[in-house]
């Protein structure tokens, strides 16, 4: 703990020692120009709320790829959980579609750095470009707070003899307003800037106004490139704003005629910036690439020791969930039958109670695990820290010779199949409940696909594998298990196909294709078994019978949608709820991969009916014939009825 304190306090001096040097280094050229604000108080580190906030910057400067750029502006919002988070930025409409982009990767590195942990931030760049996130919706909404008024450094060297000749000279001016607000919110945004501004810029040659919604710069002589009236290479549009010299502004208090040869003041500059000399250079220089290679050595020696540090912690860490053989087979009553819960292609799951009275799930793994104690050990540290309301908890494991267990906390309810397809147990399973359980189960995939600390493709999500805790919420489990048993696969591809048919997506079952929108094509299988009360594979048994997903898609475009409910959920249902989540489900089995949604847009939709999605296309064809299909059973936590279903496995990835 004394480490990582240390640790944490030499990086926050690094940082300040090594902004300073950029401080200095720059003082006389990037940060006059520019100005941010972080407001909205502050979110913690390594939360949702920064993964969120990382993901909204990397859509900003990708925005490029995507050609919807507008007029130089683009907005964005990300979701995650039920978090959201808006970002936009708005390119000054003089400069190039090259300059804008880079702008926008340097303004959005530049405000990650300056407003690291803040809920809303805003930076305007160089005069290049305004950019901006808030965990509050801002598009369209005037901010004309706060207000930079910068006069131009210039003077003139006699006020009163220039003020009364400024109405015969050229003024060059522009004025411009970000793409999103309306005419009304533009004028008056321009107006509060600039209606006093011969009294604060008294005695300049020019100056400029910066709010976050509005720009305004005039001087004496051009600012702007050529470019700024020509059409940009590329996207996005040209901006509608004047950039032309100003002859007659609109500002009745700034009114200049031009005239011929108008007299040229004698110009002097209030602060001369000197030439460095090389020698000056030199001192500078030195000193700061030693003390910057310093620092990086020292760095580097922190880092290498605490990642020792880290694996010597994640051991004894794996060490302190260990339990003692004895301690399970007497839990177990020396792995009973009467404590047998179900046999699946991973091993027998037995019953178990501590000394303590607490109840737990026992998984004993069948031999051909294929890992070393090290491994074991460390593929379970990494499961066991994998907290979420929709996961079953892993509490810890046990190694005794041959015998690797895995300890689950216990689920009294037993697994959603038990529920759902039981004539009699079905009935507890209203309409709340089952969408309850469809929305939970998408929050469970959505953290194992995204926010995690691994990124996990499940491959075998199905009714058995999803555990019911207090209050009917819904829990996945067997997820982990790929490097456990250490299948020879790859990210892209596996030569051992293992899963569920009837819930395998077609690139999986028949090519070896897996990816997270596997996941969402088996979610997608398993809501409408949710919403009709049957398996998937009861459809199919006769050569001229359908299979759930054409028998959904059927019944959906002919308007019947809701013959696939349960029976006993017709007339106690909300029919904008079923509408939505049979809508889901065929978006999610589409025979393109690329067609599925993610999860985090499945969510989202789930929690928001105002969104509008696509309409699903015809679904996979995909089917298999009785003869091909294989049932071993599954382990399902929970007395009584147990699942029979094909054998499972699981994929994680390190990020």
């Amino acid at each position: 703990m004394g480490n990582s304190r240390f640790f944490n306090m030499f990086i926050k001096i690094l940082s300040a020692i090594l902004i300073c040097y950029a401080l200095k280094a720059n003082a006389q050229t990037d940060t006059e120009n520019v100005y941010h604000s972080c407001s909205g108080g502050n979110y913690i580190a390594n939360s949702t709320y920064e993964s969120i906030v990382k993901l909204l910057l990397s859509s900003l400067k990708d925005s490029f790829n995507k050609g919807t750029i507008r007029n130089g502006y683009y907005n964005n919002t990300i979701v995650r959980r039920s978090n959201t988070m808006y970002g936009s930025y708005q390119c000054r409409g003089y400069i190039r579609h090259q300059e804008c982009e880079e702008s926008v990767v340097s303004a959005a590195n530049e405000i990650a750095l300056l407003c690291p942990t803040s809920k809303q931030a805003a930076i305007s760049y160089k005069d290049l470009v305004v950019l901006q996130f808030s965990d509050k919706l801002f598009f369209s909404i005037l901010q004309d707070k706060p207000l930079f008024t910068l006069p131009s450094e210039e003077l003139v060297p006699n006020p009163d003899e220039f003020n009364p000749k400024l109405d015969l000279l050229k003024i060059y001016g522009l004025a411009q307003c970000s793409s999103d607000l309306s005419v009304d919110n533009c004028n008056r945004c321009l107006r509060g800037g600039i209606n006093d501004i011969q009294k604060r810029f008294s005695g300049r040659i020019g100056g400029k106004v910066i709010t976050w919604s509005c720009y305004f710069r005039y001087k004496l002589f051009p600012f702007y490139t050529k470019y700024a009236t020509s059409p940009a290479p590329a996207n996005p549009p040209q901006p509608s704003i004047t950039r032309t010299p100003v002859e007659n502004p609109p500002q009745p208090s700034i009114t200049r005629t031009p005239v011929a040869n108008p007299p040229q003041p004698s110009i002097s500059k209030a602060k001369q910036k000197p030439k460095m000399s090389l020698t000056v250079l030199l001192i500078i220089v030195v000193p700061t690439v030693i003390t910057v290679v310093s620092i990086i050595t020292i760095l580097c020696f922190c880092i290498i020791r605490r990642k020792k540090i880290s694996n010597i912690g994640e051991i004894q860490s794996a060490e302190s969930l260990q339990f003692k053989f004895s301690t399970i087979s007497a839990a177990t009553n020396n792995f009973s039958d009467a404590n047998k819960l179900g046999r699946g292609g991973f091993g027998i799951v037995y019953k178990g109670t501590l000394t303590d009275g607490q109840e737990i799930a026992v998984k004993r793994l069948s031999e051909n695990s294929g890992q070393g104690e090290k491994e074991f050990k460390n593929e379970v540290a990494l499961l066991i820290k994998l907290q979420h309301k929709n996961l079953v908890r892993l509490l810890g494991y046990c190694l005794h010779g041959d015998e690797k267990l895995l300890v689950y906390e216990f689920m009294k309810n037993g697994s959603l199949d038990q529920f759902l397809f039981d004539p009699f147990k079905c009935a507890h399973l209203d309409w709340g409940k089952r969408h309850m359980i469809i929305g939970g189960i998408a929050k469970g995939l959505l953290y194992l696909h995204e926010d995690s600390r691994l990124n996990i493709i499940h491959r075998d999500l199905k009714a058995s594998n999803v555990l019911l805790g207090p209050d009917m919420v819904p829990k996945i489990a067997d997820f982990g298990m790929a490097k456990i048993f250490m299948v020879n696969q790859s990210q892209a591809s596996t030569k051992r196909v293992c899963g569920t048919f009837g819930y395998m997506a077609p690139e999986y079952a028949m090519l070896g294709k897996f990816s997270v929108k596997s996941d969402v094509f088996s979610f997608g299988v398993l809501i409408l078994e949710i919403l009709c009360g049957k398996r998937s594979n009861s459809f199919g048994r006769d050569e001229d019978a359908e299979s759930i997903l054409t028998y959904a898609w059927k019944l959906w475009n002919e308007g019947k949608y809701l013959e696939l409910l349960d029976p006993t959920l017709r007339g106690h249902h909300s029919t904008s709820e079923v509408m939505r989540c049979i809508e889901i489900a065929l978006l999610c089995v589409q025979e393109d991969v690329a067609e599925r949604p993610a999860m985090a847009r499945i969510v989202h939709i789930l929690n928001n009916y105002s969104v509008t999605v696509a309409a699903p296309l015809t679904p996979s064809a995909f089917s298999l014939s009785n003869d091909n299909r294989t049932e071993p059973n599954i382990p399902s936590q929970g007395v009584g009825n147990v699942s029979v279903n094909e054998m499972s496995t699981t994929e994680l990835y390190p990020r």
